[in-house]
Parts: structure tokens; C-alpha cells; sequence
């Protein structure tokens, strides 16, 4: 099975696939699905989603896209957290809410065998012993590849390590908020893949002006440009852009092939907030 070391590092995060605030269907399913299907075409094999997007609707757009999967395909999941009627994003994380949500996404999916999960922590003071301790169960029991933690700080990794192997940290990290820098690294050390959520801002987007000048020079997008500083950030670092629009992916997946000048990335390095 394909793992995070095998992926390339340009992905799809598949959230935007669901309708306004990641909640409902999307107003054009079929659209939805061709933006999966071209992401394949281009060449990625690293898409992360949740059984909580929608929720249902984007893992539902996966399987009818996409199933059945390219042997080379990393399906990423997070579980952790659930939506109520109206849409609130909601802690779901009693150990057999955890074990509960793993078996949903195999479902939906339709596959044996998750690539890897995420844990989604909501809290910055929470514990996750019982909750990792139930993904490394399953992992064992042959349902989960690779096992992640996702919204962590470095004693909550140093935790879930204490207890299983940890191949992934995804958290908030873009051109402009550079909080998680000594995670970066620290898990460039240790061979673990980081996946920054919000590349270009997720619900806020990016204040990029300042990136205006270099992406002019490379007649680049200031998007592009924003994607590939992460690229070159750190070699462990994976980007999961999402989009609802084929143009937008083929511009972020094109992001991948920018080679950034060390003049570039003396002006880049100056951008944060």
C-alpha cells in the first residue's frame, strides 16, 4: 500500500468538494467528481478527506469518482470531530467514537484498508492517549496503513509516538502563519511527513501582496507562488490545495514545478504576519 513517503507532494484536499461551509451537497455533483477524476489525471496520489466533510458527501464523491483506486493512491482520513444538524463542527472523541468513525470511512469509501488516518485534535490542553491508542489497535488489525496526528503541539506528537509509529503531523501552516516552523523541522528530523492544512488560508484567505513582485518575475500566480516557498520550506513538507475548480487544481498541481531563487526566498522569507 502506498504510503506518504511514496506520494508526490503536490496533493488534493478534497474539503471544497462538499457545499458552503464544507456542509451539504455541492451544486453540481457531477463537477465535483471531475475535478477528482482530472486530479488523478495530473498525476496525484495524495488525497485526504473526512467521513465529516459534508458529512458524508465528499468521502460519497471519492468512492463514486474514484473507486475502484488506483494501486498508487493514498486515502488520507481524519477522525475526531463530527457536525450537528446545523452544521457546528463538534468533538467527537470518545474512544468508540474514534473506532466508530474509522469503520464509517471504510464504508463510504468502500475499501478494506485505509492509507492512513489522522487524529484531529479540537483542544490545545487535550489528551489523546485513548484515542491514539484505539487507532494503533486498528492499524494492528489490518483496517489503517499509516496513523497521523493533526491541530498538535510537539509533547502532544512526542504522546501518540509513545504509543505508535507517527507518520504524519498535518497542522495549520502557510506562507504567511509560520507558528508551527520548529514542527517542521522537528519532523523533518524524524522522517515524518508534514502536511500543512490551510496552505492558502483555508477560510481566510492569504494576504499575498507582498508575494506580488516574485510571482510576476516567475509569471506565476501569487497562489503558485505561496505553494511552492511551502515545497521549499522543508523536504518532508506534502500540500494538500483544495479546490472545487479543475482550472484552480491544474494552477496549484503546475505550482509543483516552480523553482524558487534563494533571492526569492530571502523576499518569501520576509512575508510572514
Amino acid at each position: 500500500m502506498t504510503k506518504f513517503s511514496d506520494v508526490r507532494r503536490i496533493g488534493y484536499g478534497a474539503m471544497k468538494l462538499a457545499g458552503p461551509h464544507v456542509f451539504g451537497p455541492p451544486a453540481d455533483p457531477e463537477a465535483a467528481k471531475a475535478v477528482l477524476r482530472r486530479a488523478v489525471e495530473l498525476g496525484v496520489n495524495h488525497v485526504d478527506t473526512s467521513d465529516y466533510y459534508g458529512p458524508h458527501v465528499v468521502n460519497d464523491l471519492i468512492r463514486e469518482a474514484l473507486h475502484p483506486y488506483s494501486d498508487d493512491l493514498l486515502l488520507v482520513t481524519k477522525v475526531g470531530a463530527r457536525r450537528d444538524d446545523r452544521g457546528q463542527w463538534l468533538p467527537a472523541w470518545s474512544p468508540q467514537e474514534i473506532r466508530d468513525a474509522v469503520h464509517d470511512n471504510l464504508r463510504r469509501l468502500r475499501v478494506e484498508r485505509i492509507g492512513a488516518v489522522n487524529l484531529r485534535i479540537m483542544s490545545a490542553d487535550e489528551e489523546l492517549e485513548p484515542q491514539f491508542t484505539v487507532l494503533a489497535e486498528l492499524q494492528q488489525e489490518g483496517l489503517i496503513g499509516e496513523l497521523g496526528v493533526s491541530n498538535v503541539d510537539a509533547g502532544q506528537l512526542a504522546t501518540a509516538q509513545s504509543i505508535a509509529p507517527v507518520a504524519c503531523v498535518q497542522n495549520e501552516y502557510n506562507i504567511t502563519n509560520r507558528a508551527a516552523d520548529a514542527l517542521v523541522d522537528s519532523t523533518a528530523a524524524q522522517g515524518i511527513a508534514f502536511v500543512p492544512f490551510f496552505p492558502l488560508g483555508g477560510f481566510q484567505p492569504l494576504d499575498l501582496s507582498r508575494v506580488r513582485a516574485v510571482a510576476d518575475g516567475h509569471g506565476a500566480t501569487v497562489h503558485q507562488i505561496a505553494l511552492a516557498w511551502l515545497l521549499h520550506r522543508s523536504p518532508n513538507v506534502l500540500v494538500i490545495p483544495g479546490t472545487s475548480s479543475i482550472a484552480h487544481l491544474e494552477e496549484n498541481v503546475a505550482a509543483g514545478g516552480l523553482t524558487l531563487s534563494e533571492e526569492d526566498l530571502r523576499t518569501l522569507n520576509d512575508t510572514a504576519g
